[in-house]
């Protein structure tokens, strides 16, 4: 990916910006954020997802019947299960959002299983508009009933496979490595991930590497190993970081392990200098606005999103959990135009997203172009 200093992320140099948001804040010049390439039907632009976890975007009928068809019966109405797995609306903390996720890993620990709510994701984003999902999975907490970490993987791949084919999304998988499991097992990830790694398969492979899990105590510096594995191949890089941590976790992630993306990624904005080296390299935020909110990582009232668009800094519109987060990529866009992010910007983000800072690449099957 190329860089340029004092680029935006679309494409024109930093500047006077002009227009208001609610609340009295500016957005960008609509002429910094559409350089890219107008969407042939704006009112459903070609989308692009690079941040959706497998375990938190298990539509609830389907994992309420797969858990039925095994005879487990937690709650006795679907309404009550939804509530058990669909976070609130109001702030939280991340390990509060993260309990949702007990459920749906049960469900998630056999192999046909995997594949079907995999392939059922990737309607979901056809749903939604996408034309390509960059689906992420901690391969390691999906092994409890005795799959192993290849199978584990495999499952996933065949779902997004046989998603690719029916419903013509194109398809990657990131691996995920998770943090409270130490940076030896994230090396056994990155080994994975490097074996079933794109080049090495005709249909979908693996893509990336991340680190998620929780960040205080955790620094992404322990994790350089791994990552240093992982880009000896080509694959690329992305790390959970700035959620819960501080911009120091931020730094580490880009200085330590080199990623192109970070995750979430709000608490640089309490940092200057961090902003201006995101602009400056071009480094893309995902951002999942309402997943933000649900966590207490950022608010809706002073939500930096905007910052950092008025700073240069390119984002990408993700939707983190789309089951956790009750959410979708329309709706994260409709969330962020209420903020003041001018609608017809978001064709433009989506073609840079593709363009630019996808994992999934030229001559290779699942391109994103």
């Amino acid at each position: 990916m190329s860089r340029t200093r004092g680029a935006t992320p679309y494409g024109a140099a930093p500047g006077r910006l002009e227009g208001r948001a609610p609340g009295g804040r500016h957005w960008p010049r609509r002429d910094r954020l559409c350089r890219m390439p107008a969407m042939p039907n704006p009112g459903q632009p070609h989308r692009i997802e690079l941040h959706r976890h497998l375990d938190g975007s298990i539509p609830v009928d389907l994992m309420y019947r797969l858990l039925e068809e095994n005879d487990v019966h937690p709650m006795p109405s679907r309404e009550e299960f939804r509530s058990m797995v669909v976070a609130p609306e109001h702030p939280r903390t991340l390990l509060e959002y993260l309990d949702r996720f007990h459920y749906p890993l049960w469900v998630t620990q056999f192999y046909e299983n995997i594949e079907t709510v995999t392939e059922a994701i990737v309607a979901q984003a056809a749903a939604e508009g996408a034309v390509a999902l960059e689906l992420r999975y901690a391969p390691t907490i999906h092994m409890f009933a005795g799959l192993t970490m290849r199978q584990a993987v495999r499952a996933v791949l065949d779902g997004l496979n046989a998603g690719q084919r029916t419903y013509g999304v194109r398809c990657g998988l990131i691996l995920i490595a998770m943090r409270q499991q130490g940076p030896h097992i994230a090396k056994i990830v990155a080994r994975q991930a490097i074996a079933d790694a794109q080049q090495f398969h005709e249909g979908v492979g693996v893509i990336g590497l991340d680190i998620a899990g929780p960040e205080h105590g955790f620094p992404p510096r322990l994790f350089r190993e791994a990552y240093r594995l992982a880009a000896a191949v080509g694959l690329g890089l992305t790390a959970h970081a700035g959620e819960s941590g501080g911009p120091e976790y931020v730094w580490q992630a880009i200085d330590e392990l080199g990623v192109t993306r970070v995750g979430h990624g709000y608490a640089a904005v309490r940092d200057k200098a961090l902003v201006r080296r995101l602009a400056r390299d071009q480094i893309c935020l995902e951002v999942c606005y309402t997943s933000s909110i649900q966590t207490g990582s950022a608010t809706a009232e002073a939500h930096p999103v905007l910052e950092f668009l008025e700073a240069g800094v390119p984002i990408a519109v993700c939707c983190d959990n789309t089951t956790v987060s009750n959410t979708s990529l329309p709706e994260e866009e409709r969330r962020l135009a209420a903020l003041g992010l001018p609608a017809d910007a978001f064709g433009a983000i989506h073609a840079a997203a593709r363009h630019r800072f996808s994992f999934l690449r030229d001559g290779l099957p699942g391109r994103s172009t």
